[in-house]
């Protein structure tokens, strides 16, 4: 299990717990503003970026090059940008903390 915290642009703090699946369906699931999906997840409309706190950079690791040429697409983007459809829930990410991209 794993707890995830969204910090959205009314400055709303989120926290929810996910045992599996995509961060980006959990966040989706619990109506969490600014996070649309959109796409359904496969990557291809950057309708739930979110910036990750630079200290859990490393729970969630690199972006994959789809998803990279994704997010040069948005104009807001930086290096702690991901798509949160791209993070799966583990373990590993417990504790993170992301904030919706406006």
């Amino acid at each position: 299990m794993a707890q995830i915290t969204f910090v959205t642009s009314d400055n709303d703090s989120i926290t929810l717990e996910g045992t599996s699946g995509s961060v980006m369906s959990l966040a989706v699931g619990h109506g969490v503003k600014g996070i649309d999906g959109d796409c359904g997840g496969v990557c291809s409309c950057a309708t739930c970026h979110v910036f990750v706190a630079p200290g859990d950079l490393e729970k969630t690791g690199p972006a994959s090059e789809i998803e990279t040429d994704m997010l040069e697409l948005d104009d807001n983007a930086n290096e702690f940008s991901r798509l949160c459809c791209q993070i799966e829930i583990s373990d590993a990410i417990d504790g993170i903390v992301l904030t919706v991209a406006k």
